[in-house]
């Protein structure tokens, strides 16, 4: 496995895990084969961000507008989740991760919000690793989140309307503790971000893979971020 020097690789990645459904169907098999598959590649890239040099990964778990998928796949992918977690919670633990979510949890059943707020008290105290896992997540409904609570601190006298800037809107997102993002992947050959981390990533470098997320080992994870390290990021400057 290749080591990334921290100085030159990316500190924070962010991935969009794209093409369960497709592996499974190649395989003959439901495409919540493909899910369970694409869980496990999780665990595998989670335990390699600190040869990277990654501090934090982000991954889209589940988004807004996932609703729209069949129930049966609805309900099967949030079976999953919960099972992730409480598979996954002591092993996390352990490795040193911290884990948040990200997202609406309004929408989210009960059982599975109080399995999510557990596991983020169990690791809150870890710096090892950051996992961030997007749940029931949207970037414009973010915003659209952080926008209104902004708007109540302004009503309540909390907040002056003429002091809010960009820094100030940051401060009322979902990711106010977290960096943002130097790279952002999305496996699977699509080229497009899905209302992912909008405002975060707004000078984010991008990688689109044709790899389908399951098929996502290490080793083209490693690839990637090599790459990363040979771009020039002027973040809206130029070269002197």
């Amino acid at each position: 496995m290749a080591h990334i020097s921290e100085t030159s690789g990316p500190h924070h990645v962010a991935i969009i895990m794209d093409g369960n459904g497709r592996w499974a169907q190649k395989r003959g098999r439901p495409r919540l084969f493909g899910h369970h598959a694409g869980a496990k590649r999780v665990r595998e890239i989670v335990e390699a961000c600190p040869d990277f040099g990654v501090k934090y990964l982000t991954i889209f778990a589940f988004s807004t507008e996932n609703w729209k998928r069949t129930q049966s796949e609805v309900a099967g992918l949030m079976s999953l989740f919960r099972r992730y977690i409480q598979r996954e919670a002591q092993a996390l633990l352990k490795r040193g991760v911290r884990v948040r979510f990200i997202g609406d949890r309004l929408r989210l059943d009960p059982k599975l919000q109080k399995l999510m707020d557990d596991l983020e008290t169990l690791t809150a105290e870890n710096d090892h690793v950051h996992l961030t896992i997007a749940l029931n997540y949207g970037g414009r409904d973010e915003v659209a989140r952080a926008t209104k609570r902004m708007a109540r601190e302004v009503a309540a006298g909390k907040l002056d309307p003429e002091s809010v800037d960009v820094e100030t809107l940051a401060q009322f997102l979902d990711t106010r503790v977290l960096p943002d993002p130097d790279l952002v992947i999305r496996t699977s050959g699509e080229a497009r971000i899905s209302n992912f981390l909008l405002w975060q990533s707004a000078y984010s470098e991008y990688e689109f893979t044709e790899v389908l997320w399951p098929d996502f080992t290490n080793e083209v994870f490693g690839e990637i971020l090599s790459r990363f390290g040979a771009r020039e990021r002027r973040f809206g400057a130029v070269t002197s």
